[in-house]
């Protein structure tokens, strides 16, 4: 009877995994990484906010050598598993005028595309967009929540 529960159980499992990858188009294993790195399933595809990763400070676009070893590792274990098209979206918070938080945006996109790059992927599968300031994640009346929206975001589009 417990072989039987667990041979359903399982079954059960590869099911969900395998409606999952259908749905997205990505393997499992694909999927299992993305899950690893705390891509989170959207419309958009899976994301991941870099916000808790790659902050960037208040009116600056490029990264630190800490994070540039993140944005790194995590060019790695995409190509690892063939996830070798990305869109990068750089987001600012509130600050200043909204035409040069766009221009900062695309900057902060782009320095993430040129880690990305020297990692080994290919600069024709990256779209990079800059969001400026009109998709915050938190709150732009504390400095923490401005401190999230200073991101970016990777993007794994829905195959």
């Amino acid at each position: 009877m417990k072989m039987v529960i667990r041979t359903a159980l399982a079954g059960v499992l590869l099911a969900l995994l395998g409606g999952c990858a259908a749905q997205t188009g990505l393997s499992a294993e694909q999927i299992a990484m993305l899950k690893e790195q705390g891509f989170r399933l959207t419309e958009e595809g899976w994301t991941l906010d870099l916000s808790n990763r790659v902050l960037f400070a208040n009116d600056v676009g490029r990264l630190s050598d800490q994070t540039r070893g993140t944005v790194e590792k995590l060019a790695d274990s995409l190509q690892l598993v063939g996830l070798n098209r990305v869109r990068i979206e750089g987001h600012t918070d509130t600050n200043g005028p909204a035409d040069y938080n766009q221009r900062l945006s695309l900057t902060r996109a782009q320095s993430v595309a040129d880690v990305m790059v020297a990692a080994g992927m290919k600069p024709g599968d990256l779209i990079i967009q800059g969001r400026g300031e009109v998709e915050p994640i938190a709150d732009n009346k504390t400095r923490e929540g401005r401190a999230q929206n200073r991101r970016v975001s990777i993007v794994v589009p829905s195959q």
